[in-house]
């Protein structure tokens, strides 16, 4: 806005009338320190009002705004007045310049959100620094450096006014409070003659809402009554609702038109309780898409009158947007089925997204071709069932409230995606930030929860994945950046802190990306150690684990500690890593992939390989190829079923350069040409070694970075692979942004084998495939239980247990039907507690084989029977010994007890599976037609034999390892 001495009244007249409105009349008196007093940012001509002295001189001041981040955005978002350019008699000076409309108010705007306003003066010096929103006394936007960002602002620290304007509004500091009113540029907030008279009739609450999506009183000045329904005097809404006395309930005497309404008000809020009967006079206006009345503490009164009680609408949330209109600020009890479908933002603004309905809300492009009609139903469906469950505040729990204790997050009573909520108790509907929301009746925290939560939750927990049969099983599992070298090793590192100013992770600043220190790394660990162990796969693929070479160690160093500690909480040498290979990429991440097994139950094969792939990898993890062998009851190693597993991790969804990385808008995200390039290169990588490992089974593991239905998974199946969790379950590895989808596949091929010569063995990698499950023990749950959210808040959240020890979600596949040895296998089971010289070891080892597969893998293992730990220690030197004697005595004295109870899924419970799977234990051979010899009796006595030899093994076994249990 260009300005001079002479000038400067026809310029304010300009910016006036460019907003539709006149000046006042009559001068008025300005504060005696200059401050910013008004800021319009809603109009078609934003501007930045400066209260000072008449006549105060602010030639070269320089007014602007920084974005939500921090910095100017660009050139035109500050200017300088000219010389000559002085406050005239109104005591205000409002100065043209666009301001950056990206806004959110209360707890969304504390630190890292809300536009703000500055003014400097000539010499430099910040005179004034307001923040758009924010939380009243929080912390505001702190200045970032940029081309555009004067360095008087640089550092500091914006004071959040606590208010956002309505459309076609500004935000007015009055009496020491910013509020959303009538723009007044050139004119100090409160003066001249801009307010309406206070009206002498009262209007209806359904006639100030109206039958739209606005209120057709918005920006005038009303008189209603109401009963208050809910009331906030903490957290930061700072206000309360009202409802028309007696509506609610079945009946709706104002169709189309809401009974409710919410009051702005932080001088009364304090002064009023729920059920209070109250005349109000304020104005009117829309803040985020809701209906509101603005209200001093002299313009409610509390009536003497009785009132007839507000009634809830006892009925399921409509999903169309009129009819949630027509309820907006009115008492509800919703009835009828709704699902948890996110609960991120509940470690910072303690609110939880339901879906009304049964089932999550599904990521698009997981269900559906990207940008198309299909997918866009689906996200049109999604956001009718959408609505948040809040917590009837505004502040942000990482901010402001770390002492308070969050809502909706519990150990004892988890809060998952995916769980079933029933409302046990009235809320009131609201809208905010283009959300439909459900608010308790006041402020819930987790301290007054079993009194003020209005909803209960299912408990979906597993402690261990669904059974999915199979001589042998594999996983995907993401480590979320397991580093063993952590921070406090390095230099130049920054932190994310706890509330106590502990560093927790790395956060920046070196090549780390994990724990801060060793005591953050042992809970990350434990967490890690607990999921991966009770996951009991025999191949388990690894993402995000630390490429060890990056410090200047061996490359495996992270992949080897992290065996040592598997090992260290099974209580016996359970499992094994695959090595690096002699050969890897000159060029890569600070993060790998990597595998581990289980040697009582795969062999590998010949040594891994690494996708040496710069073109395609340059930006991403390169896969890891290796192939393995199932190992027979003997322990020798089945090469007829030799199978590859090559574990991936691709470019994320984030960032991307160049042609076709761009975020189209489509879904898919950026880098998905990069993606697409990935997926290319691994289907010739995978053919390759499919004919290296001379198998027709291969499995491509990981993360793809890619959902379902994206290009780079079309890739896959255009080359005869299928996801085998699609095909085969219904659950999915990641939640983003309240959508549910898959970014974790196993993908198996799906074409016959070549030979044919091995009759007996599946056709392709897929009919190989016994079963599958997701299991749900990290995305689903509340990211307060993460190890990096460690005192973050004063709830005490973090377990050593499985959950949530990442976000990405395990696929867990069983492969290989086991053989049925014309039920000798299984008749050993009995044979072995039935045999009057039987050890006491092979039976228990056999029971706990059954029992519970992922009993072994708990950390307290050790303290089980003597006879398991023998079991465990038999079968841990039969594998590192290889030899078939002591194997079969370890790992199959009794249908696989040695194995199982080293956490083995050979035996028919699979990984965690049932006991049934393989047949039937009390009538092996029953089927078989009679010769004149009951063949039962034969096999009977030929178990019985082969249990005492497997005992005399274990005895001999035992003895050559001098008793060591």
């Amino acid at each position: 806005m260009t300005v001079s001495k002479t000038a400067s009244s026809c310029a304010a007249l300009s910016l006036v009338a460019a907003i539709g409105l006149t000046l006042p009349a009559t001068p008025a008196a300005a504060a005696e320190d200059p401050h910013i007093s008004e800021i319009g940012y809603t109009l078609d001509t934003d501007f930045i009002e400066i209260a000072a002295e008449p006549g105060t001189d602010v030639s070269g001041w320089t007014f602007g705004s920084v974005t939500r981040g921090g910095s100017v955005q660009a050139e035109e978002n500050t200017t300088t007045v000219p010389v000559g350019t002085t406050v005239g008699d109104s005591g205000a000076l409002a100065v043209e310049v666009p301001i950056t409309n990206s806004v959110k108010s209360g707890s969304a705007a504390d630190g890292d959100y809300g536009s703000s306003a500055y003014a400097i003066d000539d010499d430099g010096t910040l005179v004034s620094f307001a923040q758009i929103g924010g939380v009243v006394g929080g912390k505001g936007v702190t200045g970032k450096a940029n081309t555009n960002t004067p360095e008087a602002v640089v550092g500091e620290d914006a004071e959040p006014t606590g208010a956002t304007a309505a459309g076609g509004q500004s935000i007015q500091l009055v009496n020491g409070t910013w509020s959303s009113a009538a723009p007044t540029p050139d004119a100090l907030p409160g003066d001249g003659g801009g307010d309406d008279p206070a009206p002498e009739d009262v209007t209806p609450i359904a006639d100030i809402q109206g039958t739209g999506e606005e209120s057709p009183l918005a920006g005038t000045t009303v008189k209603t009554q109401g009963v208050v329904t809910a009331a906030y005097p903490t957290g930061g809404l700072n206000g309360y609702h009202v409802q028309t006395p007696g509506t609610g309930g079945a009946e709706d005497e104002t169709p189309g038109a809401s009974d409710g309404v919410f009051v702005y008000s932080p001088d009364s809020v304090n002064d009023i309780s729920i059920g209070d009967h109250l005349e109000l006079t304020g104005a009117v206006s829309e803040r985020y898409g809701q209906t509101q009345i603005s209200v001093s503490s002299t313009g409610m009164t509390v009536l003497d009158e009785p009132a007839e009680a507000v009634k809830p609408v006892e009925d399921a949330l409509p999903t169309e947007a009129a009819a949630r209109e027509a309820l907006e600020g009115m008492l509800l009890q919703p009835s009828g089925e709704m699902t948890v479908t996110d609960n991120y933002n509940t470690n910072t603004y303690g609110e939880v997204v339901l879906a009304t309905g049964e089932g999550t809300l599904p990521q698009p492009t997981d269900v559906a071709r990207p940008d198309s009609d299909e997918a866009k139903a689906v996200e049109a469906e999604n956001l009718e069932r959408e609505v948040v469950l809040d917590d009837g505040a505004t502040v942000n729990y990482l901010q402001n409230d770390k002492d308070v204790p969050l809502p909706y997050v519990s150990n004892d009573a988890p809060v998952r995606v995916g769980a079933s909520a029933t409302m046990t108790s009235p809320v009131v509907l609201g809208f905010d930030h283009e959300k439909w929301r459900f608010q308790p009746t006041t402020r819930l925290t987790g301290d007054n929860a079993d009194a003020i939560q209005p909803a209960s939750f299912s408990d979906t927990r597993t402690e261990a994945p669904e059974a999915v049969g199979g001589q042998v099983s594999m996983a995907s599992f993401n480590v979320l950046n397991y580093f063993t070298t952590t921070g406090d090793q390095l230099s130049g590192c920054d932190y994310y802190e706890d509330r106590g100013g502990n560093p927790i992770t790395v956060r920046g600043g070196c090549d780390a990306r994990g724990a801060a220190n060793a005591e953050s790394l042992k809970r990350q660990e434990t967490k890690i150690v607990s999921a991966i162990n009770k996951l009991d796969t025999s191949v388990v693929s690894l993402m995000e684990i630390e490429n060890s070479a990056a410090f200047d160690k061996d490359r495996d160093d992270a992949l080897e500690t992290l065996v040592e500690r598997l090992n260290e909480a099974a209580g016996t040498d359970k499992w094994d890593f695959v090595p690096s290979p002699a050969d890897v990429p000159a060029d890569e991440d600070v993060i790998r992939t990597a595998l581990i097994y289980q040697p009582a139950e795969v062999a590998p094969q010949k040594d891994s390989t690494i996708l040496d792939d710069e073109a395609a990898f340059s930006n991403a993890r390169e896969p890891l190829s290796q192939a393995f062998a199932p190992k027979d009851e003997f322990g020798e190693a089945d090469t007829d079923k030799t199978f590859v597993t090559i574990s991936n991790h691709f470019k994320s969804k984030g960032s991307g350069s160049g042609p076709g990385n761009e975020d189209s808008g489509d879904g898919q995200g950026a880098s998905n040409a990069d993606r697409v390039k990935q997926a290319t290169s691994l289907v010739d990588f995978a053919g390759e070694q499919k004919e290296a490992a001379d198998s027709d089974f291969v499995y491509l593991l990981g993360d793809f970075n890619a959902y379902t239905q994206e290009d780079p998974m079309q890739v896959f199946y255009e080359a005869g692979f299928k996801d085998v969790a699609s095909e085969k379950t219904d659950k999915s590895t990641y939640v983003f942004k309240s959508r549910t989808g898959s970014l974790d596949h196993v993908l198996a091929l799906d074409s016959s084998g070549g030979s044919g010569a091995q009759a007996e063995l599946p056709s392709s990698s897929f009919d190989a495939i016994t079963g599958a499950d997701v299991w749900n023990i990290n995305s689903v749950e509340a990211l307060a239980l993460e190890y990096s959210r460690f005192n973050y808040n004063a709830g005490d959240f973090y377990a050593p247990d499985q959950f949530r020890a990442s976000d990405h979600d395990p696929v867990v596949v069983g492969l290989f039907e086991p053989e049925d040895t014309d039920g000798t296998e299984e008749a050993g089971v009995d044979g072995g507690e039935a045999e009057a010289d039987g050890t006491e070891a092979d039976a228990e080892a056999g029971a706990g084989a059954n029992s519970d597969a992922s009993v072994s893998a708990d950390s307290d293992s050790s303290d089980t029977a003597d006879s398991s730990s023998n079991a465990d220690a038999v079968n841990a030197d039969a594998a590192s010994d290889s030899a078939s004697s002591d194997s079969s005595s370890g790992s199959n004295s009794s249908s696989t007890a040695g194995a199982d109870a080293g956490g083995s899924s050979d035996s028919a419970a699979g990984s965690g599976g049932s006991e049934d799977d393989a047949g039937s234990d009390s009538n092996a051979g029953g089927d078989l037609p009679r010769t004149g010899v009951d063949p039962t009796l034969m096999m009977s006595i030929a178990a019985g034999l082969l249990v005492i030899g497997a005992s005399i093994v274990v005895i001999v076994r035992r003895r050559k390892l001098g008793g060591r249990s």
